[in-house]
């Protein structure tokens, strides 16, 4: 029904609107009595055997929807009755920002994929906080944390230590977002020295506190296996938990879509390749010992089993559900349920 009947019409307004369209209506929809209830009972699926525990948190699938959709925590009741097991919020910077110039998001249809250059807009980490706050699911909440585009690349430490200070009693776990292409020179903190100066800091935060909190970092897929070797490196010097393996390419490969000069992060299936290069890397040249998120292109189960097969733990979505709609992942999860009763 979604791709048949509602996405044609959803795909006929701009995408930005769209997102917001959408939130406009789960809203509204939401506030009527048992609907919460149906939708939940629709597209969750609940079983122990889909249950994983991964940071010593138990994630109840291994399916969470990816930073940037909802990027404020403005739906997290909501999207919780599509089958998330987590949900990822922001990226968040100290300061609230409107990011890049619209228009700023863009559909490639043909190549089930899009386009981003928001640069972070967000309402900013005070604002944030207050709605996660009040916030009492059983989701395991991520923060992604950046900093403020007016903040020099020289002291971004400041920026991702003061939402660091701000969130750590009231999330799950954080992401080092370190490879936003549209924030300008951010993807320079994924070089050797800012990244050690960057994730010392964070870390000598978070172990002077009892309760230790998981710390993940997200990459590009645009590094050279080089610079993939320096962040393994610094992760497994500094105890970091996970990589999230990828955020969105300025590759243009293999695209022919009208919207191919468009600046920006390009993210869904053609990005699905590299990504799963580089899960397969990272997963073997440490030797298994860090955790990895999957991400990028992912659309169905197959696509599931692929990057777990390849050595991801966890598998984050956003495009492809976009574009497959909201019974996306319950569809998933009945997959890899039926898997492991025939194994």
């Amino acid at each position: 029904m979604y791709k048949k009947f509602i996405r044609p019409i959803l795909f006929l307004i701009n995408p930005e609107k769209t997102h917001d369209i959408i939130f406009f209506f789960i809203k509204i929809f939401f506030k009527i009595p048992l609907v919460k209830f149906f939708v939940y009972k629709i597209y969750s699926n609940e079983d122990e055997r889909l249950n994983i525990e991964l940071f010593d948190l138990k994630f109840k699938n291994r399916i969470g929807l990816a930073a940037g959709f909802d990027k404020n925590a403005k739906l997290l009741n909501e999207l919780e009755c599509f089958g998330f097991s987590h949900i990822e919020v922001g990226t968040i910077t100290p300061k609230a920002q409107s990011g890049n110039p619209k228009p700023r998001l863009f559909r490639l249809s043909s190549e089930n994929a899009l386009i981003n250059r928001m640069g972070f807009n967000n309402d900013g980490v005070e604002t944030i906080l207050k709605r996660i706050k009040r916030y009492k699911g059983k989701l395991i909440i991520g923060a992604n944390i950046g900093k403020n585009k007016s903040t020099p690349i020289d002291n971004s430490a400041y920026d991702y230590l003061y939402c660091f200070k701000k969130l750590r009693n009231f999330v799950n776990y954080f992401v080092i977002n370190i490879s936003s292409p549209n924030t300008p020179g951010l993807r320079k903190l994924q070089s050797k020295n800012y990244l050690n100066k960057l994730i010392e800091t964070i870390q000598k935060e978070n172990c002077s506190k009892k309760t230790i909190v998981p710390v993940l970092i997200k990459i590009a897929p645009d590094l050279s296996f080089k610079e993939i070797d320096d962040i393994i490196e610094i992760c497994l010097k500094h105890n970091i938990d996970g990589i999230i393996a990828t955020n969105t390419t300025l590759s243009r490969k293999n695209i022919t879509s009208n919207y191919l000069a468009e600046e920006g992060g390009l993210s869904g299936n053609p990005l699905k390749e590299r990504s799963n290069e580089i899960i397969r890397y990272i997963k073997k040249k440490s030797n298994k010992k860090i955790k990895i998120i999957g991400v990028g292109g992912i659309f169905n189960s197959k696509d599931v089993k692929e990057k777990i097969k390849l050595g991801a733990d966890l598998i984050q979505v956003y495009t492809g559900w976009v574009y497959e709609g909201p019974s996306m992942v319950k569809k998933i999860n009945s997959s890899l349920l039926k898997m492991k009763k025939e194994n």
